[in-house]
């Protein structure tokens, strides 16, 4: 497969909630999305995860891989998650900045839950039923994906755009 274009807001497919994504019998569509999620994710330095409408796509499936990352503290490594629900979200919770290839010119400080549990067909394991428990940038990073397949953008969840809304100021 390939890398492919990384569409960019207002483009309306990132406002799109996905469908499901096919699991069943000749789920080739499936394999071929996860392909192009993987390679188009390698294909950005720094980049920790990348949603299927990102490319286009409106299937449940979300890549993410934060290995190596400055803020990972004991990743899972790379997680293919096809049709991922997340089942429990921490009360207790934490503003960081989050960024995101869809606006790339843009950071804000978001609020997430510090934890969250997610299940999903594993797109490393025969699309096996998954589930992990996240903390962290970890979890920031697999909740920001997931809202894309919800069609939520970190800027839905800014409190306010005026103090929590900033010019990226690198290209990290």
């Amino acid at each position: 497969m390939a890398a492919r274009e990384v569409l960019t807001y207002p483009d309306p497919i990132l406002k799109t909630v996905c469908a499901p994504a096919q699991t069943g019998p000749g789920h080739e569509e499936t394999d071929r999305v996860i392909e192009d999620l993987l390679d188009t994710m390698n294909a950005f330095d720094h980049c920790v995860g990348l949603a299927a409408p990102q490319i286009g796509e409106t299937t449940r499936i979300a890549v993410v891989d934060i290995t190596g990352h400055p803020k990972a503290k004991d990743p899972h490594g790379l997680m293919v998650l096809v049709n991922p629900r997340v089942v429990h979200r921490s009360e207790g919770t934490k503003v960081s900045r989050e960024g995101c290839l869809s606006l790339p010119d843009l950071t804000a400080n978001v609020r997430r839950p510090r934890k969250a549990t997610v299940e999903f067909q594993d797109g490393l394991r025969g699309l096996e039923m998954n589930q992990v428990q996240l903390s962290g940038f970890e979890a920031r990073c697999v909740l920001h994906e997931i809202d894309h397949l919800d069609g939520i953008l970190f800027l839905d969840r800014v409190a306010s755009i005026t103090d929590d809304l900033f010019r990226r100021q690198t290209y990290r």
